[in-house]
């Protein structure tokens, strides 16, 4: 019990430093969460036009995935689904922000690559398919987090399901306010930085 408690609080913390918060504050001296859509990832930080704090972020939300899952995996394999829940949740809603991180979609990327390196591959590919298509990073996060459970269930690991779907399931809830301008007509396009 005392090993689910720590794995959980430990890759909470871990899934909750705001990167996009703290080199936004550092090197822009600005507040992530007043520019673009408010949000503390990697997207939102490449709207403040400095594509390198962009891409750190990017870089640093990925790591904090993917160390603590790999040594999880290591240590206590039993709880690597629990630990990647925790990570996210954290990110998503970090303690330090008042709980309103990122959308999670690096950290989600970060978490699959770590399990399941084909989910990761399906988890891009499918993003940059609906992508070009569709010219939405938000319309393709949530198409490419669909795809997921749907691959492992098919053609992977029955076993999962339920996770991915967890998985699915938040970052649908993180994209609600991209849903409803999508429906709208409203969502700006996005363009590969």
């Amino acid at each position: 019990m005392i090993e689910i408690f720590l794995i959980s609080l430990f890759t909470y913390l871990i899934g909750s430093i705001p990167f996009g918060y703290i080199l936004t504050k550092i090197f822009l001296n600005k507040d992530i969460r007043t520019i673009g859509s408010g949000n503390i990832g990697a997207t939102n930080v490449l709207r403040t036009g400095n594509k390198n704090i962009g891409y750190a972020t990017l870089i640093l939300d990925l790591s904090k995935a993917i160390i603590p899952i790999l040594t999880i995996n290591i240590q206590f394999q039993e709880y690597i689904y629990l630990g990647s829940l925790c990570i996210f949740i954290g990110h998503v809603f970090p303690i330090w922000l008042k709980f309103r991180g990122g959308k999670g979609v690096a950290v989600y990327i970060g978490i699959l690559f770590c399990i399941n390196f084909y989910l990761g591959i399906v988890f891009i590919c499918t993003w940059f398919l609906t992508f070009l298509i569709f010219k939405y990073s938000s319309l393709s996060s949530i198409i490419s987090s669909l795809s997921i459970p749907i691959i492992n269930y098919v053609l992977i690991d029955k076993g999962n399901f339920y996770f991915y779907i967890i998985m699915f399931v938040l970052i649908f809830f993180t994209h609600r306010e991209n849903i409803k301008r999508l429906i709208n007509n409203k969502e700006n396009k996005s363009k590969i930085y």
